[in-house]
């Protein structure tokens, strides 16, 4: 029975590699976007912006806040309540 499963179900073989390789590059992309390097990497570019003129002091706290919120609360792809 597996033979004639796997043969009926080639046709989508190819469907199902593109979603394999859509879901882990979306593992990578939520992996590298919540590691604690990135963000702290992203906290230090925010305060060399402020600091060089760029960012005004309200943008700044937004663009901290912004980060700060992504680490805290990880999004989980539902939309928001």
């Amino acid at each position: 029975m597996g033979l004639i499963s796997s043969v009926l179900t080639l046709p989508i073989a190819p469907i199902r590699a593109v979603l394999w390789l859509g879901e882990l590059i979306q593992d990578q992309v939520e992996q590298q976007l919540h590691d604690p390097a990135t963000i702290r990497r992203e906290l230090e570019e925010i305060d060399e912006a402020a600091g060089g003129g760029c960012l005004t002091d309200e943008e700044k706290a937004a663009a901290q806040q912004a980060v700060l919120n992504r680490m805290i609360r990880p999004d989980t792809g539902a939309p928001p309540i």
